[in-house]
């Protein structure tokens, strides 16, 4: 019961206090990748392979020390308790991610699009100045449903597999991930490995997070949105949990979309009218329902393990 009740502890934590409005750990993470960068990216003249070879250093150089780091802490007996909480607390990121979206939704509410292009650029890396009312109610829901697993449900998961370690190493991967994971001219090569890690590391996760939102939202929708329309989408993974989730909550998520600068085409997800601002306070709902679930699911577990 012990991790039931870290969880828990972790995730009332993260509801009363939200995410710290300094010196987040992984926001000083986030510069020392960018210090990194500079270190490690090289000239422009570099073959694809040296750049591959460079991008996976900087990942082991970054997340090597931390991880070992955060293992070694574990082992103090003396307030180990209270550091994992902590830890955990710090990985997940649900309030925020609440906050950011009834920002959105709240300035939708109020007819001032200028100000929800501003909210949902907080939220999401495509290009939000050019946005109608139903391209920032979609980019909002895909970010709390996508979100949701990375940072929320995948933490969860990593902790109880791996403990504090598993859910660092997880966090700052993500963390890698969303920074150099582009395909871009740049970071195609560069962040290959950062990309090819998290996939992995959020194949399990992702599926249990698409699971839990068909349970809890439209069943049927959901599942056959699932199973049709996952593979179409760029990540397999990001693919199950927002095909899964815009079925579950009975509305059309992707479709074409501007990323610096450049329209990418997308497949469409889900079933049913575009989102709005109510669809938003309904992805976020389903958000909480589903972390409540969660929490039920680690302590049967852990109550029948013990």
């Amino acid at each position: 019961m012990k991790l039931a009740l870290i969880c828990v502890c972790a995730v009332i934590l993260d509801r009363w206090l939200g995410e710290p409005r300094r010196w987040h750990p992984l926001v000083g993470f986030g510069n020392l990748a960018q210090q990194a960068e500079q270190w490690f990216y090289g000239p422009p003249q570099l073959s694809a392979q040296w750049r591959r070879l460079r991008g996976g250093m900087a990942l082991m150089c970054l997340i090597f020390p931390a991880v070992l780091g955060i293992w070694l802490l574990s082992l103090v007996a003396y307030g180990e308790f209270i550091i994992e909480i902590g830890i955990l607390y710090l990985a997940l990121g649900a309030t925020s991610l609440a906050e950011h979206a009834r920002a959105v939704a709240n300035a939708l509410y109020a007819h001032n699009l200028p100000m929800a292009r501003q909210r949902v650029g907080l939220m999401v890396s495509r290009d939000t100045g050019t946005m109608n009312q139903t391209q920032v109610s979609t980019a909002a829901v895909e970010s709390v449903l996508e979100n949701g697993c990375d940072a929320v449900f995948g933490a969860l998961f990593w902790f109880a597999v791996a403990g504090a370690p598993g859910v660092v190493l997880y966090r700052l991967v993500n963390t890698l991930d969303a920074m150099w994971g582009y395909r871009t001219t740049r970071y195609l090569q560069f962040g290959w490995a950062a990309a090819r890690l998290d996939d992995i590391l959020n194949c399990v996760p992702a599926r249990l997070t698409a699971l839990s939102y068909t349970l809890l939202g439209q069943q049927r929708l959901a599942w056959r949105c699932w199973r049709l329309q996952a593979s179409a989408w760029q990540s397999p993974n990001a693919g199950s949990v927002m095909a899964a989730g815009a079925g579950a909550l009975g509305v059309s998520l992707g479709g074409a979309a501007s990323y610096h600068g450049q329209w990418i085409h997308r497949p469409s997800l889900g079933a049913g009218l575009p989102p709005g601002a109510f669809d938003i306070d309904r992805a976020v709902k389903l958000m909480n329902a589903v972390i409540v679930l969660w929490l039920l699911g680690i302590a049967i577990g852990g109550w029948l393990l013990a």
